[in-house]
């Protein structure tokens, strides 16, 4: 292959959905609008096809990319077509995390295009109706070591009320996103007061460690029993799906998380039913 390709822009700059796929361009427009999404780079889908076939100078120019977002990061799919009104591609592709060192990047990388290509993946294009071979950009964002995370949807996704509904869990949000616990669920107001508050079966979490994987361990009793937002956090996130609302518009489904008291915007796609 020759070295014919784009390269890496700053996540806040990618624009074109046929370059930078949905969720890279997702992220761009909430970076634009200051939403606290975390910082990274877009990897366009032609220098993503040269690092998955090991092209020299393609691997060089992204390398260094690690350094700039350590000492961990986030390696995201960002599919042609991802994140559409039609099509959510919610867990069809590959998320990989904390990685922490750039060689772990680039295998990330290739990890991540792979998984478009599995037969799920496929046959979700195929219900879909999303047509033509699979074209995927990728998202390399600094790693948020969240201490609670998940997912609200800003219309209720189970009854069609116009309220906030959130999914909330101790640890990384994958845990939510992948439904390894019963989550703690809330239920908020479009005018941002509390209407339900639900305690989950949260028995673990899912943290990085330092080889740079996740694993699963044990929540303590006390937190287990114990709901995993405060009323603070709760008015917090009423807020960002606000900010969110009036950049994305109505209905949207947001993974978020908190780290050292800072709420981050991870992901904004419309809400599919």
């Amino acid at each position: 292959m020759s070295a014919h390709f784009s390269k890496p822009v700053l996540l806040k700059d990618a624009i074109e959905e046929s370059r930078f796929g949905g969720k890279c361009v997702s992220l761009g427009v909430a970076l634009r609008a200051n939403l606290p999404a975390p910082r990274g780079y877009a990897l366009p889908v032609d220098l993503v096809d040269a690092v998955v076939y090991k092209d020299e100078s393609a691997v060089a120019t992204v390398l260094p990319l690690f350094a700039e977002l350590a000492p961990a990061l986030a390696v995201r799919s960002s599919a042609v077509g991802e994140d559409s009104v039609d099509a959510s591609f919610a867990g069809q592709h590959l998320t990989v995390l904390n990685i922490m060192d750039a060689e772990s990047m680039i295998t990330a990388i290739q990890q991540v295009h792979a998984s478009a290509f599995t037969a799920e993946a496929i046959a979700y294009r195929a219900k879909m109706a999303v047509e033509g071979e699979p074209a995927i950009a990728v998202a390399i964002q600094q790693q948020i070591l969240s201490e609670v995370a998940g997912v609200m949807f800003t219309k209720n996704p189970i009854t069609n009320a116009n309220e906030r509904y959130i999914e909330a869990s101790c640890g990384l949000g994958e845990a939510v996103v992948a439904g390894m616990v019963i989550p703690d669920s809330f239920r908020i107001s479009s005018q941002g007061s509390v209407l339900e508050q639900v305690l989950g079966d949260k028995d673990v979490e899912l943290v990085a460690i330092a080889q740079g994987e996740t694993r699963e361990q044990e929540v303590d009793q006390i937190r287990q029993n114990s709901l995993c937002l405060s009323e603070d956090q709760l008015y917090r996130l009423h807020n960002l799906a606000l900010n969110c609302e009036a950049i994305y518009g109505e209905h949207i489904d947001i993974e978020w998380a908190f780290h050292d008291g800072q709420l981050y915007l991870l992901q904004c796609r419309s809400i599919t039913m």
